[in-house]
């Protein structure tokens, strides 16, 4: 996995915990489910790149 795409999913990452935790802060249950569909895709793209890696090497 390159540098770039571990700073791009680390900061979807951060985006969506921020998204939460504003929705939650703001009783805006939306807000806080669009964070955690945010947060769970950034997971799941580095778990798909580490996936990668472990096969190349």
């Amino acid at each position: 996995m390159g540098i770039g795409d571990k700073i791009k999913n680390a900061a979807e990452s951060a985006k969506g915990k921020a998204k939460e935790r504003t929705g939650e802060a703001t009783d805006n249950e939306d807000l806080q489910a669009e964070g955690q569909v945010d947060k769970s895709k950034a997971d799941l793209k580095q778990a798909g790149e580490k996936a990668k890696d472990a096969f190349r090497d």
